[in-house]
């Protein structure tokens, strides 16, 4: 324990001394005491084996007061009197009082005598003490301590729970709420906090009572009817019950250090009293084991045996591995025992430990000392003895070993080199099997070592006189003898061997050239054969010549074929011819190449077949490219006179239309005689139809002899028949507008002249450039905007250019446009009177009614000043009958 300042300790305990030692104490704060000190005491000295059950009865003779201090101290007191009388009593209280003053604590009025007299006052007021001491004085909180520290734990343990406000150790623990917030703290789940009620103290103490004796090892100090019973519960057994929370919760440590402490004391002496029955026990059993041991090492009686001697060999190993061993370990432990014992009551100041007579340290040495000198001369004189009969049985043994191991390398050896797998071994096996064969002998050399071992193992027992001899004699000649036959059957094997590898070799050679020649000429004879049967398609007579030519050449390479046909079949019958000579027996076919003799005559075979096919081929394919070549001139002949008439017509029809010879009566004249000549040229055009016929049935897909095909024919005879039949319709049209608007041939010859000048491109047709060029060349000033109006007139579809007849439909509306306007006023005016409109009953009076619906339907309202009901507008009705213009 800590020391501590007598003064604080005195500052201390002065408030805890303000009760009024000569009256007696509040009854109900006295039964609380009681209990709570009993308990408290009890929870101490129970760890020592026992209990009290009256607290000023059982504390009288000092003896359970001193355990009490030994027990929350963890110290020793002084050797307590164990007599019965007064004076024993009061000297045991005053060590435990003198203990209690050592610890810094100020006794008042605290007297042994008392305590022996069985004082309540003065025995509670002493319990108290030592509980402020030993279980309240060391607590400390943020620089807190005792009942300060304590109380500040407390608030700090129960801030957050509902209902709580400790701020003393009486009343403010009555609704039990308070010891109940410190478990659930710690042990939430040894209690439900939330089910608990403020207004039921009795549920609340009780279950926290209950619940730190099952499962916190806190007694119960107190009875929950006591303090709810009370109007203000004692302060100090409040306190120390809250205190074995405290240590419950903060100082398990510390109990479990102060028990570890006691029960390590305790340990220490059973385990000094065990050392010492260990040690009595270990050193008799010891000096027995050795007084029975030490004959039996010292009887030298010889055996006549090595089996006898091995057996007594046999035993004193098994005194040395099995029984000396444990007590050699007996005798070391025996003395770490007795050092570790010796050093033990040393530290603990008990007096030294002296064994019984005979069984000192030093007596189980001596003792030792003679079982290992008689341990040493019996194990020299079974070695002698060993050595003696050792020799021969190790010469016979190890003749018996090398003999074995020879044996068994030789077992299947005389077979193995008697076989004749070479007769049947491919070349790469040969060459194998003899890499195999020099293994072996290279094996069999490094043998020949042993073999003179066992040959000199054997003599040497026979100088020896080994009992068994003969035996050994016999295996030694058959294994000589075994030898010589090896060495035979070895030299015939690899003679064997060579012999076939070289004849292999040969033939292994001989495949390889018959490979490397049948693969070239396997693959002309495919290529030959795929040439032969390849479908050809010519178009020319100079295609079918080329292939008849390429088929000659090939022709004339047969011969050479043939010859090398013949050596690579020589070869294959050199390779047969080999086999039969020697008997060799050949494993397989020829490793370099699958094409066999049989393969190359059928594929020879079937190659001089095919070369009469294609040559009948050829011919037939050279006659029917000369009748397509014959057609292809016949349809030249024609197409090439068709072509050009067709191209000229055109042209003279695009001059006669843009031409402005005669009048446009002679030029109609004119263009009907043109159209009545192209259709009597009809017939020509399906002559030449007939001979397209017969080049698209003979396969002709070209021709070089015209660059006219009937697709252009075709084309370009409709393209005739269109243009002129177009060219006759627009001198129609132009007699027609001509007629219509009154235009004269004068003036028609005009636009004509215009419009092929301003036509650069000549192809009929104006551009936009050409049109707007040609129109400020009439006299025209305009904007985009009025251009833009003029070409959405003549040029509607929008598709870039002008053509004659809109022209002169634009030139000619262009002169009418006045006399027009004239006309459409006077029409007006005869319906509409004197007024600025018409109405929609006037129109339906004066036109027929499908006429009158048609003007109204696409009439606007008139919206002057004198309009009225049905009016209808002038420039509505102007649009309607002569429809959108510049009026």
């Amino acid at each position: 324990m800590d020391h501590y300042d007598s003064q604080q300790t005195n500052d201390y305990m002065q408030p805890e001394e303000d009760w009024d030692r000569d009256l007696l104490l509040d009854p109900a704060w006295e039964k609380q005491q009681r209990k709570t000190f009993t308990a408290w005491c009890n929870s101490h000295l129970r760890k020592a084996g026992t209990q009290i059950e009256n607290i000023e009865e059982d504390f009288r003779d000092g003896l359970k007061l001193m355990l009490l201090l030994e027990v929350i101290s963890g110290e020793r007191l002084a050797k307590p009197e164990r007599g019965k009388m007064r004076v024993h009593k009061i000297s045991n209280v005053n060590k435990a009082l003198d203990f209690i003053a050592s610890k810094g604590v100020k006794l008042v009025s605290i007297g042994a005598e008392e305590i022996v007299d069985g004082n309540v006052k003065m025995t509670l007021g002493m319990i108290w003490t030592i509980i402020l001491r030993f279980a309240i004085q060391d607590i400390s909180v943020e620089e807190t301590s005792a009942k300060e520290g304590l109380l500040l734990w407390c608030q700090r343990k129960t801030a957050p729970y509902k209902n709580v406000n400790i701020q003393n150790f009486h009343i403010s623990w009555k609704d039990g709420l308070g010891f109940c917030a410190l478990i659930h703290r710690h042990r939430p789940e040894l209690i439900d906090y939330g089910k608990l009620r403020k207004d039921d103290p009795l549920t609340n103490l009780n279950t926290a009572f209950d619940v730190a004796e099952k499962y916190l090892d806190i007694p119960k100090m107190l009875d929950a009817e006591d303090i709810v019973g009370t109007a203000r519960p004692d302060e100090k057994a409040i306190m120390t019950y809250v205190s074995s929370f405290y240590h419950a919760f903060s100082g398990a440590q510390k109990a479990e250090t102060a028990a570890n402490r006691i029960c390590k004391v305790l340990a220490v002496n059973q385990e000094n009293e065990q050392l010492m029955e260990d040690y009595e026990k270990l050193a008799s059993d010891l000096l027995e084991w050795i007084r029975r041991t030490v004959p039996w090492l010292e009887n030298r009686t010889p055996e006549n045996t090595m089996q006898a001697m091995q057996q007594k060999l046999e035993d004193f190993r098994d005194y040395r591995r099995l029984h000396k061993p444990p007590k050699v370990q007996e005798k070391c432990q025996l003395e770490i025992n007795f050092n570790t014992l010796q050093t033990k009551l040393r530290l603990s100041n008990r007096p030294a430990f002296m064994p019984s007579e005979g069984k000192m340290v030093s007596d189980i040495n001596n003792a030792w000392g003679g079982l290992e000198q008689a341990e040493k001369g019996y194990e020299e004189w079974q070695l002698n003895e060993i050595r003696r009969l050792e020799r021969l049985d190790h010469l016979a043994e190890k003749f018996r070993q090398k003999a074995s191991i020879h044996e068994a390398w030789t077992d299947g050896k005389e077979a193995m080199l008697q076989q004749k797998d070479y007769e049947i071994a491919t070349l790469s096996e040969i060459k194998a099997l003899l890499k195999k064969h020099e293994a072996f002998e290279s094996d069999l050399a490094a043998h020949q070592d042993r073999v003179e071992q066992i040959a000199a193992i054997a003599q040497e027992l026979n100088e020896l006189d080994y009992y068994n001899s003969p035996s050994v004699n016999a295996r030694c000649q058959k294994i000589c003898d075994q030898w010589d036959n090896l060495g035979a059957l070895t030299q015939k094997r690899r003679e064997a061997l060579e012999r076939t590898e070289k004849l292999l070799e040969t033939i292994d050679q001989l495949y390889l050239e018959y490979a490397k020649r049948a693969a070239p000429f396997n693959n002309w004879m495919e290529g030959a054969m795929e040439d032969l049967q390849d479908t050809f398609i010519v178009h020319t007579i100079e295609e079918i010549q080329g292939l008849t030519t390429a088929h000659e050449q090939f022709k004339a390479t047969l011969p050479d074929a043939d010859k090398e046909r013949q050596a690579i079949l020589g070869i294959h019958n050199e390779v047969t011819k080999i086999v039969q000579t020697y008997h060799v027996n050949m494993a397989g076919t020829n490793p370099y190449t699958t094409i066999t003799p049989q393969e190359i005559n059928g594929k020879w075979d079937h190659v001089r077949q095919l070369v009469p096919r294609r040559d009948q081929a050829l011919m037939e394919e050279h006659t029917r490219q000369q009748q397509n070549e014959r057609l292809r001139k016949q349809f030249a002949a024609q197409a090439n006179v068709i072509g050009p008439w067709i191209q000229t017509k055109m042209e003279e029809i695009g001059r006669i239309s843009i031409e402005m010879h005669g009048t446009l009566e002679d030029q109609l004249s004119h263009l009907r005689q043109y159209e009545k000549s192209i259709v009597n040229y009809k017939p020509k055009i399906d002559q030449l139809e007939g001979d397209h016929q017969q080049i698209q049935e003979a396969l002709i897909f070209d021709n070089k002899h015209t660059n006219y095909t009937m697709e252009h024919i075709r084309v370009g005879w409709e393209q005739l028949l269109t243009t002129i039949a177009r060219t006759i319709n627009e001198v129609e049209n132009q007699i027609l507008t001509r007629d219509a608007k009154g235009i004269s041939q004068e003036q028609m010859n005009e636009f004509r002249a215009s419009f092929n000048h301003f036509d650069r491109k000549k192809t009929g047709m104006m551009d936009t450039d050409d049109f707007r060029a040609c129109l400020i060349s009439m006299g025209y000033n305009m904007g985009e905007a009025e251009f833009a109006r003029i070409m959405s007139i003549v040029d509607p579809n929008r598709i870039g250019v002008v053509t004659f007849q809109a022209f002169i439909d634009f030139m000619s509306r262009e002169t009418a446009d006045t006399d027009t306007a004239d006309q459409v006023m006077a029409s007006f005016k005869i319906l509409a009177g004197d007024k600025n409109y018409i109405t929609s009953d006037e129109l339906r009076r004066e036109l027929p009614p499908d006429q009158a619906e048609y003007c109204i339907a696409r009439m606007a309202p008139y919206t002057g000043p004198d309009a009225v009901p049905g009016a209808l507008d002038y420039m509505s009705f102007s649009t309607a009958l002569y429809g959108e213009s510049d009026l």
